[in-house]
């Protein structure tokens, strides 16, 4: 489990292309200092398991299934990434509770002089956004101030644009989104119910 509080900005130091897969190493001084084989780290709102760990950075493996729903398909060397590692049992809950599990990419739109800063959403999880509820972008824990069918807006102060990777975010630049998972289970049990009403009308 995550909760959205960036450690540290790392960097892509390696990307080895496989049939199935992709191994990234990553620099991260802060994250690695008590990091072992089997851990989890977050990459960029990507919970991922270190395979390998070497002085001030290690390496995962990402699968198919994470390449295509996430942005880290489009990593390269030299790319800043977030970071956070998996929350300790009893640690403080600073965001909000993450399970690493990226739904799709956005798309960052604008961002203006206050810090309020536009994505846009891709199909089909808008209805899980709500205006003043939790979203995660890049692994960052934010709060959503407006929300519309095809984007939402979050306000981001200082502290976040200059120590996470949004700071550097340029329109057209693809963001990782991980919506609140209860929004899910709570469709997931509330559709067979929703069916059964509509068929007893």
């Amino acid at each position: 489990m995550f909760t959205g509080i960036v450690e540290e900005i790392g960097e892509v130091t390696a990307v080895e292309q496989d049939t199935n897969m992709a191994r990234l190493t990553v620099r991260g001084p802060l994250v690695t200092s008590d990091a072992n084989h089997g851990d989890s780290i977050a990459v960029s709102g990507v919970c991922l398991t270190v395979v390998a760990v070497s002085e001030g950075g290690f390496t995962v493996d990402v699968v198919n299934e994470t390449l295509a729903r996430s942005s880290l398909a489009k990593v390269a060397v030299g790319d800043a990434v977030n970071l956070e590692r998996a929350t300790p049992a009893g640690g403080r809950l600073g965001g909000h509770i993450m399970q690493g599990h990226v739904d799709g990419t956005g798309v960052f739109l604008s961002r203006d002089d206050t810090g309020v800063t536009t994505f846009a959403l891709p199909t089909g999880l808008g209805k899980y956004v709500v205006e003043k509820g939790s979203i995660a972008v890049d692994g960052v824990s934010l709060t959503v101030a407006s929300i519309t069918d095809e984007q939402f807006s979050v306000a981001l102060i200082p502290t976040t644009l200059e120590a996470t990777t949004l700071g550097r975010r340029e329109a057209g630049d693809l963001v990782n989104l991980e919506v609140d998972v209860v929004a899910k289970y709570v469709e997931k049990l509330a559709i067979p119910h929703l069916a059964a009403s509509a068929h007893n009308v």
